[in-house]
């Protein structure tokens, strides 16, 4: 069991039932996915840009990314029906535990002056979302074999019914929100 989800079980269980109220262990809200994702615009006119994003995402998340595909036709940016313009991979069990104790742990406090992540990247749904301007970030990147720094979109799915109680679960988890 990963250090994250025993700290889940033992810790934040009891603490979300005591200061919720909840009668049932079921009802504690819970951690369903993760979601990466980089787009690539630039994928249209260099399809080895893709290989190399792949590689990394691949390096990230311990998992193979899913290439995402163009739903419309847009004239403008020369896009086409079924053009490849992103990777994405979704975690769920052991494999999420791990990444998001490695993102708490290890890769948020290597970002430059960081203060803290904003409290206000909810959906609404309980669900958090946060944006990285750089992949190089996390530890398992070489900086000197990366062709070129992309951004990353993490997108983490919970339970949770509301903003408040997803915020909560995070932070008890070990997540670092700003104090602003």
């Amino acid at each position: 069991m990963s250090r994250l989800k025993e700290k889940y079980i033992k810790e934040v269980v009891p603490a979300m039932m005591e200061k919720r109220g909840y009668k049932n262990i079921m009802q504690v809200p819970r951690l369903q996915k993760v979601v990466l994702n980089i787009g690539m615009g630039e994928a249209i006119q260099n399809s080895k840009a893709l290989e190399a994003a792949q590689t990394d995402l691949t390096t990230i998340a311990g998992q193979h990314p899913v290439i995402t595909r163009s739903k419309k036709s847009i004239a403008n940016f020369k896009l086409r029906i079924g053009m490849q313009i992103g990777l994405k991979v979704t975690l769920r069990g052991e494999r999420m535990y791990d990444f998001i104790d490695r993102l708490i742990n290890a890769v948020l406090p290597r970002s430059h002056e960081f203060q803290g992540v904003s409290a206000t990247s909810f959906d609404g749904r309980g669900n958090y979302a946060l944006g990285f301007k750089e992949q190089t970030l996390f530890p398992e990147i070489e900086f000197d074999k990366v062709d070129k720094v992309r951004g990353l979109e993490i997108i983490i799915n919970t339970s949770s019914r509301t903003d408040e109680e997803g915020k909560q679960l995070l932070e008890l988890l070990g997540m670092p929100f700003s104090k602003d």
